[in-house]
């Protein structure tokens, strides 16, 4: 992996790395690898080369002060390009998030991938599924969206960026994290769900419930831009009523160009071709869509 490198050389500009930021990129704390929890031991996962790309990690300010380490990938040259933000799973910013950021960036897009949870501690590298769970459950609802509005600021202020065509994208957790940015934030002109929770479990405390919340089944009405979903028939964590329900919600809402394709039989994590459960037809056919959207919505 380079860091924000170009032929022609770097420029400050590029990096707008903050003395901590640098410091922790220098000692090399980015993790790298596949996610250690999830990682299929026959896993034959798709690698993208930087040909053609510029791409590394920089950081820039939090709104809570933290400066926020993130991986960039970016067709060569000036643009500006339409910007993606790519939201993870639980296991954080690792190899095959960095590769979905590679993949956008050779279909034309200034991908950017923020890593949400390392304000505690990086998941990516753990094998402890209880303590990824604690990671994750200290990203709240507000710091992931502060995080998500010190992306567009960010991006916003790069030369390559057209900060008025975005898009986002996000797998699990981070497919959850796709309907409430795009609740949240009008900028927001298309989004790509894969697999995230739409609505709490039929077991879920009042305190669960309330912890997850806002659930993107109560979101459909405030939704700015177009958001589509990729979510499989034979997810365990997903039951079909609840996407099922969601669907009824956008409709109702009258969001016609928003809704959701569920895939028969595939699992959980279907896109993650690092993952027991990549299922690479479906995964294919979902990525066509993102595509499809994205090249409607953010480079007309």
């Amino acid at each position: 992996m380079t860091l924000l490198t170009r032929p022609e050389g770097c420029e400050p500009s590029d990096f707008n790395l903050s003395r901590r930021g640098l410091a922790g990129l220098a000692a090399g704390t980015v993790f790298t690898g596949y996610a250690v929890a999830a990682l299929a031991q026959d896993a034959q996962p798709i690698v993208t080369d930087e040909v053609g790309l510029t791409t590394g990690m920089t950081t820039y300010p939090a709104q809570d002060g933290f400066d926020l380490p993130a991986y960039v990938a970016r067709p060569e040259g000036e643009g500006p390009f339409p910007v993606v933000i790519v939201v993870s799973e639980i296991f954080g910013l690792h190899a095959y998030i960095m590769d979905v950021a590679r993949r956008l960036a050779k279909a034309g897009y200034a991908a950017v991938a923020p890593a949400f949870f390392v304000r505690a501690e990086d998941p990516a590298p753990l094998a402890d599924m209880q303590r990824i769970r604690a990671i994750v459950e200290q990203a709240g609802y507000e710091q992931v969206m502060g995080d998500i509005a010190a992306t567009l600021e960010w991006a916003s202020g790069q030369l390559w960026a057209n900060s008025d065509r975005v898009g986002i994208t996000g797998f699990c957790w981070g497919g959850k994290v796709v309907w409430q940015a795009a609740a949240r934030f009008p900028v927001i002109d298309a989004g790509v769900a894969w697999y995230g929770r739409l609505a709490p479990s039929a077991s879920a405390t009042p305190e669960q419930a309330a912890a997850g919340a806002p659930w993107p089944i109560d979101l459909a009405d405030d939704l700015s831009g177009v958001v589509i979903g990729n979510y499989g028939s034979a997810d365990q964590g997903i039951p079909n009523d609840t996407v099922a329900a969601m669907q009824t919600a956008l409709e109702a809402a009258g969001a016609t160009e928003s809704g959701i394709k569920l895939y028969d039989g595939a699992p959980h994590g279907f896109h993650a071709d690092y993952r027991p459960g990549y299922r690479a037809a479906e995964a294919a056919d979902g990525w066509a869509r993102l595509l499809a959207l994205f090249e409607t919505k953010l480079k007309s």
